[in-house]
């Protein structure tokens, strides 16, 4: 299964002076440990894989003084294997779990930046929003693996070759040829089902068959909320449990901004805003904040107190409240939900584009974009159709209150440009 991450690990490598530790950050099973293990076998002569959760006997090793020279010594004799420094790849997985093997990425970073060490956490944002933590900073080099966006998805389904021609219709903004749009759709559709992790993928990949499907996303769905019980007390588990499980609903109406209501009765920032922050750090969820202005920097007009959350993978949104692929196919969701679907697709396909998510409204008129974002320099507003009516008049407000450069509005139609309006189809999101 081939992630566009490679490509940044292999230019991690032939760093030289500059190259830090590599901390990779994820939701769990996203596939960190695969791809780490993967870039190691075709690009090391050797690799050594450390499990924290696992290894305790090894996670005892950073219990006394962390000098990465005898830090070396104890893991070559554990494992009968000599680090060499370019050609051997170390692999500290679920680094969360050994905070002074967090805490020595700093001097193997100033001390020993010879030696090639690839971390991975899958509850690592839980874990340096606390106390306890002393976290390296600017002294590794942080990156985050998100599920299989949708060109991965195609390339894993054998389908390489619409990659390369959705992206050559994207630069040009010209129409798809009328079988590989619709085709293309058709693959969409089965995206918002399967979604991005890894072992749904290989599922269907393996089986070319979404039966078996929902029973993998769930085992994953399982996962996260073992982990909030895991990683949290008691009181504040059943807390961060409520909030997520309250997610279909806050996807379900017109207007998304998450309500605190929607947990349960008389609930409140205060009772469940730490809930919230778990489930964001964690990786589960993702933020988008409202922005009250469309200029430069978005940050600067940020509204902390409205903000919409979405699920880390469209497919697990899928499992999670029980949408049969039949039901997408067919249209049978009700519009506000195959609204939620796309709009759920579209905010993880812009996170790992490696885009804050904002969205803005004005009250006068009443109207609402479902992501601004800022690319080079530019205020970009994106709207989101789950079909093809295309109806823009907040994006039309927007326009002329800010005059964006360009604007796109993502929906079931082809490509095309008007009034500098880019149409782009569902599909094609991963070329923003």
């Amino acid at each position: 299964m081939e992630r566009n991450i490679m490509n940044e690990l292999v230019e991690w490598k032939r760093r030289d002076k500059d190259r830090m530790p590599l901390v990779l950050y994820g939701v769990r099973q996203v596939g960190k440990t695969y791809i780490l293990r993967e870039f190691a076998d075709r690009y090391y002569k050797n690799s050594i894989y450390i499990n924290f959760e696992r290894m305790a006997a090894v996670a005892d090793f950073f219990l006394g003084e962390l000098n990465p020279d005898r830090l070396l010594w104890l893991i070559e004799e554990y494992f009968g294997e000599k680090i060499i420094p370019d050609e051997t790849l170390l692999i500290f997985d679920e680094i969360q779990a050994c905070e002074r093997a967090l805490a020595s990425l700093k001097y193997f970073c100033e001390e020993a930046p010879e030696y090639h060490i690839a971390a991975a956490g899958s509850l690592l944002g839980v874990a340096i929003h606390r106390e306890q933590y002393s976290f390296p900073v600017g002294k590794v080099w942080m990156k985050t693996l998100y599920p299989l966006s949708f060109d991965e998805f195609l390339e894993a389904m054998g389908q390489r070759h619409y990659v390369s021609m959705i992206r050559e219709h994207f630069q040009r903004m010209e129409e798809m040829p009328r079988a590989a749009h619709y085709e293309l759709l058709g693959w969409y559709q089965r995206y918002l089902f399967i979604g991005g992790m890894p072992a749904a993928v290989n599922e269907y990949a393996d089986r070319k068959s979404l039966i078996n499907v929902p029973e993998v996303q769930n085992l994953i769905l399982n996962a996260y909320t073992a982990d909030m019980a895991k990683y949290a007390s008691s009181s504040d588990s059943t807390k961060i449990r409520n909030a997520f499980l309250s997610m279909p609903a806050q996807l379900a109406k017109e207007n998304k901004k998450f309500q605190y209501k929607l947990i349960r009765k008389g609930a409140t920032a205060g009772l469940f805003g730490d809930s919230i922050a778990w489930l964001i750090f964690s990786g589960i969820v993702l933020s988008c904040d409202r922005v009250t202005r469309g200029e430069l920097p978005l940050i600067a007009f940020r509204d902390v107190s409205s903000f919409k959350l979405y699920l880390s993978d469209v497919g697990l949104l899928s499992a999670f409240t029980g949408i049969l692929p039949e039901n997408i196919i067919r249209n049978e969701l009700s519009p506000l939900y195959r609204g939620a679907l796309a709009e759920n697709y579209a905010a993880q396909t812009l996170k790992a584009n490696g885009y804050d998510l904002y969205y803005w409204t004005s009250d006068t008129p009443v109207s609402e974009l479902d992501f601004v974002i800022q690319k080079e320099g530019r205020i970009v507003p994106i709207e989101i159709k789950s079909g093809e009516n295309v109806k823009a008049k907040s994006m039309k407000h927007f326009q002329k209150m800010y005059h964006p450069e360009f604007m796109y509005r993502i929906s079931e139609k082809n490509f095309g440009e008007e009034n500098g309006i880019c149409s782009v189809p569902l599909y094609a999101v991963f070329c923003i």
